[in-house]
């Protein structure tokens, strides 16, 4: 054992000059979280040193869900391809579909009609308020508080609902497809839609009374895993991670895609409302603020929704031309990006995948160090990380 100097953000008995007494001696203790720990949101393992309460280190381990399917990629064809788009981020299947269709028909020259690129922001949009909403009340579960799962499951329901009614899958969808969507939605489905937007609209001050606000989940979320804006950056971090840390970056304003150029709505940031700017107050706060922003998405959207094909005149078969490309949309955990290389023929022969969960979850060891260990639960579920994505 060694006798070491340490700042505890809630310290032992101190002397008067504020020093720790001499015959406290401590030592580090290596701790695994996971790999089914439930506070991991996966099967994720992290290596904890500590002393005492505070951390010294964490470590994260992944490859506990490895499934290859990039190398998948390289055998099946490109629509073959998209059901396993679905179980990258499950939490949010739309948002993967679309993103390697965009790919697709970048590098193809494939143009999708309008009413296909609504009916995809539509779904886009909802499937990001139904993600930030498994978000939201598991982070709050991680906090000791059960009540917001239920009501954040409540509304999420109604939208896997809707999806059902589109496509007839509540979790992995195969809805957004090479040259639109696979099919059109049904009749009155756009009236269900709009019920929904205003039965959950209100839902959200609900959502903020009951937790965002409620001061035990404050002081267990400000000033907690403070990620400066500079470091964000260093470490590439995207979505509601990068945003949370004050940036106003989103590739939905950006570099727009599909009709979002066409849209009016705002980039919600993190302040520092509660404590500093970028702690995981912040992070989680930007989600909520974001199911805001997706509601005057899709109303605008349905609004312009107009009659015609959902479907451009693609071969079932795609065959694209030799080359490369690299595409990136705005998913609910950030930014996903595919880089395709095409030889010429029905299959990629090369298919890398960004996955933000995997980025986000890279400043992990930097921000645990001099939290407390009930803060890692904290600090994890801020970052909010999907190990389907994270492994691939």
């Amino acid at each position: 054992m060694k006798e070491i100097e340490l700042q505890y953000r809630h310290p032992p008995d101190l002397l008067d000059d504020g020093e720790i007494p001499s015959d406290i001696r401590t030592e580090e203790l290596v701790l695994n979280m996971g790999p089914q720990h439930p506070s991991t949101h996966g099967v994720l393992r992290v290596v904890l040193q500590t002393d005492g309460e505070l951390v010294l280190g964490a470590t994260p381990y992944m490859g506990y869900l490895h499934r290859c399917a990039e190398k998948i990629a390289e055998k099946v064809t490109y629509r073959q391809f998209t059901p396993y788009t679905d179980r990258l981020d499950y939490l949010a299947a739309m948002n993967n579909n679309l993103g390697f269709a965009l790919a697709v028909e970048k590098l193809g020259g494939i143009e999708v009609p309008p009413r296909a690129d609504y009916l995809r922001v539509i779904f886009a949009e909802l499937n990001r308020i139904a993600s930030h909403l498994m978000a939201t009340g598991s982070y709050g579960l991680d906090m000791g508080a059960f009540t917001p799962l239920v009501y954040c499951f409540r509304e999420r329901e109604w939208i896997m609902d809707l999806f059902e009614a589109a496509c007839g899958a509540r979790l992995t969808y195969s809805y957004i497809t090479i040259g639109g969507v696979r099919e059109d939605v049904p009749e009155g489905w756009g009236d269900k839609c709009r019920e929904f937007l205003d039965y959950f609209e209100p839902k959200i001050a609900e959502y903020n009374d009951l937790l965002s606000f409620n001061h035990i989940f404050i002081n267990r979320t400000g000033n907690v895993g403070i990620c400066p804006p500079e470091l964000a950056v260093a470490y590439g971090l995207t979505g509601p991670c990068l945003r949370g840390s004050g940036l106003a970056w989103d590739l939905r304003k950006a570099t727009p895609y599909c009709r979002y150029h066409e849209l009016d709505f705002d980039i919600p940031v993190g302040h520092g409302e509660n404590g500093a700017v970028g702690d995981c107050w912040d992070r989680y706060f930007v989600r909520v603020q974001e199911m805001v922003q997706s509601v005057r998405i899709i109303r605008q959207a349905l609004d312009k929704l107009a009659d015609g094909p959902v479907q451009a005149k693609v071969p079932r078969v795609v065959k694209l031309p030799a080359g490369e490309v690299y595409y990136e949309v705005e998913n609910p955990r950030g930014q996903l990006g595919f880089h395709l290389v095409s030889d010429g023929g029905t299959s990629p022969y090369r298919l890398k995948i960004r996955g933000p969960s995997f980025c986000n979850l890279s400043v992990l060891p930097v921000l645990a160090p001099n939290c407390l260990l009930a803060d890692i639960a904290a600090l994890l579920g801020s970052i909010d990380v999907v190990m389907g994505e994270v492994d691939r």
